[in-house]
């Protein structure tokens, strides 16, 4: 069974891109296909992106610490455009200074994003628990 688009890129005026470039690698490689937006990202153009390739989820990463400006709004933005049932992550360095992960992950489900990572997070379960999330999604949908 083929796996869905999803969309990834950089968001904001975060111009790191060693990261993103490894994350298209590995989610092609394990068979999704992806949209690669690349860095400075807005959310508009994530959820075009999204419209556009029928993706099942968007991946946010932030590597310089602004992401949670960068992200505010953005599930209601996917919501008046229709995407009610994308599975949004993030995952980086998405705030500035030293915060505990826990305290980030909290500001960000509140923000509506399913699920954060930090940013040493284990691809293969990153990816497992990817695949749960948008086989949940089709199960809840049918």
């Amino acid at each position: 069974m083929e796996k869905p688009a999803i969309v990834l890129g950089v968001i904001g005026s975060d111009c790191h891109s060693v990261g993103n470039k490894v994350l298209d690698s590995f989610f092609t490689e394990n068979g999704y296909h992806v949209v690669n937006l690349g860095v400075m990202v807005s959310q508009d153009e994530f959820i075009d992106a999204a419209i556009e390739s029928n993706a099942k989820a968007i991946l946010v990463s932030s590597l310089y610490g602004h992401g949670e400006i960068d992200c505010e709004g953005f599930r209601d933005k996917c919501f008046e455009r229709g995407l009610d049932r994308i599975i949004l992550y993030a995952g980086g360095n998405l705030v500035v200074g030293k915060t505990l992960f826990s305290e980030v992950e909290r500001k960000f489900k509140t923000m509506g994003f399913n699920r954060v990572f930090p940013p040493s997070v284990d691809l293969q379960e990153a990816a497992a628990i990817l695949q749960r999330d948008i086989e949940g999604v089709a199960t809840n949908a049918a």
